[in-house]
């Protein structure tokens, strides 16, 4: 199982309905098999994920944030890993909100060393 205690992430790429771009970083943090994370930048002023860390490394998770319109934004995430050559961790996404939206989308985020 990957450890993705104390790690930071950014995202690279996001389909148009998403509102996460490369100025919005995650930071992880894990307990056992529970996973939660705190996010903020660009349109998201803050937002809160909490969720499951499969026996593969993949991530299912639910998380809510509050963007720049002050609206408060919903959905649940399904996430694959990968590991890069440098050994950092990059995430492919596939998101879908569960507020008036429920639309679907796919996005890429990267671990960053800080």
């Amino acid at each position: 199982m990957i450890n993705y205690n104390n790690r930071t992430f950014v995202s690279i790429d996001n389909t148009a309905n998403g509102e996460v771009s490369s100025k919005t970083t995650f930071r992880y943090k894990q307990e056992g098999k529970i996973i939660s994370a705190s996010y903020s930048g660009g349109e998201i002023v803050k937002g809160l994920l909490i969720g499951i860390v499969n026996e593969d490394g993949c991530l299912e998770f639910r998380y809510n944030h509050i963007n720049i319109k002050n609206e408060i934004r919903g959905g649940e995430c399904f996430s694959t890993p990968e590991i890069l050559a440098n050994g950092r961790i990059r995430l492919f996404e596939k998101c879908k909100w569960l507020d008036v939206e429920k639309t679907v989308g796919n996005s890429i985020i990267e671990e960053v060393v800080i």
